[in-house]
C-alpha cells in the first residue's frame, strides 16, 4: 500500500521543516540538515526545492520573501502540526523498541 503524501515524512522531509520553524532561504536548509545531523542526513539541491514546493502548495509553508532566485520561507501552523505529529510517532517508536527489547531480556 503507497504511504498517502505527508502522512508520514521522510528524514529530509522531517529536517526540512525543523529547519523552517525559523523564517530561512532554500540555501540555509542544504547547510543546516548535515549541521544538525551531524552529517547523518542531506538533503540534495533538485529533493530540497521539489520538497519545498510541496509543502507550499499543501500549505504547510509558507514564502516570505523573494529577492531574485533567493526564496525565504516559514512553517505555518499546519507545517507544524505535521512536524509534531512526525515527532511523536517517532518517539512511539523508540519506546516499542525499548519495551520489547525490554521484554526479551527479561524472557
Amino acid at each position: 500500500m503507497p504511504r498517502l503524501k505527508f502522512q508520514t515524512l521522510t528524514e529530509q522531509m522531517f529536517y526540512i521543516l525543523l529547519c523552517l520553524r525559523r523564517e530561512c532561504y532554500g540555501m540555509d536548509i542544504l547547510d543546516r540538515v548535515p549541521a544538525m545531523t551531524d552529517g547523518r542526513v542531506t538533503v540534495g539541491s533538485g529533493t530540497l526545492y521539489n520538497l519545498l514546493e510541496e509543502f507550499r502548495q499543501a500549505e504547510m509553508i509558507r514564502e516570505t520573501k523573494v529577492e531574485g532566485r533567493r526564496r525565504s520561507y516559514i512553517l505555518t501552523e499546519s507545517g507544524a502540526a505535521a512536524l509534531e505529529k512526525e515527532y511523536r510517532r517517532i518517539c512511539a517508536q523508540a519506546e516499542d523498541y525499548r519495551r520489547v527489547l525490554g521484554e526479551e531480556e527479561r524472557g
